[in-house]
C-alpha cells in the first residue's frame, strides 16, 4: 500500500489480525491505514517522516509503552513527535503475528477504557524524555 509516497508494507497483516476482533473497523488516521474501535483510533502505519519505514503505530498506556520499549527495544520504540502520546511504534519486520494480535486487543482495550475515562496524561517519566 502507498500514500504520501510511502510504502506500507504488512499493513494487511495487521488488518487480518485486527478486524478478527470485535468491533474493530478499517479506516484512515491522519492520512494513513488505521484500524479503530468505537471510533478512536487503535493502530495506524506511522506517517510521521521520524519513524522508520514499516512501522505501526499502537496505542497503549504510557507505562506499558516504556515497559515494551525498555524490555525489547529492537521491537519496540519511541521517536521524538510520539513520546507524548500514549502509544508505541512497532517495527513490523520483527513483530510476531500473537504478540501482533496481544497488542491490538490491549489496544482495543485502551482505547475503549479511555472514552470512559478522563483525559490521558503522559506518564512523569514521558515527560522527563520529552525535555530531553
Amino acid at each position: 500500500m502507498k500514500v504520501r509516497g510511502r510504502t506500507f508494507v504488512g499493513f494487511d497483516r495487521v488488518c487480518r489480525l485486527g478486524l478478527s476482533l470485535p468491533g474493530v473497523e478499517e479506516a484512515k488516521a491522519w492520512g494513513v491505514p488505521a484500524l479503530r474501535a468505537s471510533g478512536r483510533v487503535i493502530c495506524c502505519t506511522a506517517a510521521h517522516k521520524d519513524a522508520e519505514p514499516n512501522t505501526l503505530v499502537v496505542m497503549l498506556p504510557f507505562e506499558q509503552r516504556d515497559a515494551l520499549v525498555e524490555e525489547e527495544p529492537d521491537l519496540y520504540y519511541l521517536k521524538p513527535h510520539y513520546v507524548g502520546h500514549p502509544c508505541v511504534l512497532v517495527r513490523l519486520s520483527r513483530v510476531r503475528d500473537d504478540a501482533l494480535r496481544d497488542l491490538l486487543i490491549t489496544a482495543e482495550r485502551f482505547v475503549s477504557d479511555a472514552g470512559r475515562r478522563k483525559p490521558l496524561k503522559p506518564s512523569p517519566r514521558s515527560r522527563a524524555r520529552r525535555r530531553v
